[in-house]
């Protein structure tokens, strides 16, 4: 490891808002709404106000896959929460999730509202309340739920540990990426072991967890995520490839992918969905000819 200068930590941290990185604007360790601002609310029960980070992209897949499947129920409008620009730290927000991250949901369909924030207790939520995407029989259902829960917990060491240090860090650290992407390939040793016996990463049956951990290892997968593909050599793991794609092609993750998109080709992005003709209007601008 190349030399660098040692760090002893002070007696009493203190806050620096110069060492944030790419996202030090939104950084800061308190909690709490910085502004006030109400939540728009749309003509359907189901109310999401999220971004199409990994995590975001879940719960708009989940949605799109149950729509698929013939709940109606599951319509939804999807508000775009810019996390650049602080919208998470809105009073409306904050009241939908105390954490201000996205993705959060409000379920207007009963008598009362029902706010559900982090993104795994989101899927098992849906799943539940449409009776989808979860296996009933209890060996399965514990294998589903344990695999999404391998997801919420290793997730961290993926996007705020590896990711951040390989491509947001305003510093390269070489002990900090080392650590991260040891951590990261043994992740995908794990999936690839779990795949090389299963045509889903909890059985032969297509869940939740599918939906929570290709966004994350199958964008990895594909060399989009951090854009880490050769670096970490992700095409060595063929049944994690063979995963990915399948996953990638299904209908309804593509328009999941969609929603709430900021970046990318233009003709990828939905930046808010209120209806499924959303997508059709989309696929009209993308086809229609240039003036």
């Amino acid at each position: 490891m190349a030399d660098s200068s040692e760090y002893t930590p002070p007696k009493v941290w203190t806050w620096n808002k110069a060492n944030g990185g790419r996202f030090a604007n939104i950084n800061r360790p308190i909690a709490g709404a910085t502004h006030d601002k109400a939540l728009p609310i749309g003509k359907h029960p189901l109310q999401l106000y999220s971004l199409a980070t990994p995590n975001g992209q879940k719960v708009t897949i989940m949605l799109e896959e149950l729509l698929a499947a013939g709940h109606k129920g599951a319509e939804y409008d999807a508000w775009l929460i810019r996390i650049g620009d602080g919208d998470q730290f809105g009073s409306g927000f904050v009241e939908v999730n105390p954490n201000s991250k996205i993705p959060a949901l409000m379920d207007r369909s009963g008598p009362k509202p029902i706010r559900v924030f982090e993104s795994g207790a989101i899927l098992v939520y849906l799943a539940e309340k449409f009776g989808a995407f979860l296996p009933k029989e209890a060996g399965a259902r514990a294998e589903c739920l344990s695999w999404l829960f391998w997801q919420m917990g290793s997730g961290p060491y993926l996007g705020g540990g590896f990711g951040h240090f390989y491509a947001y860090a305003p510093i390269k650290i070489e002990y900090a990426i080392d650590r991260f992407a040891m951590e990261v390939k043994r992740q995908l040793d794990v999936l690839e072991r779990r795949l090389a016996e299963n045509v889903y990463v909890a059985g032969a049956e297509y869940t939740i967890a599918d939906m929570a951990i290709w966004p994350w290892y199958g964008g990895l997968a594909k060399g989009v995520l951090y854009e880490a593909g050769e670096f970490l050599q992700v095409q060595d793991y063929k049944n994690v490839q063979r995963w990915a794609k399948a996953v990638g092609e299904r209908p309804a993750v593509k328009r999941g992918r969609m929603v709430n998109r900021i970046n990318g080709d233009p003709s990828s992005q939905l930046h808010e969905r209120h209806d499924a003709g959303d997508f059709e209007t989309k696929t009209q601008d993308k086809l229609a000819p240039a003036n």
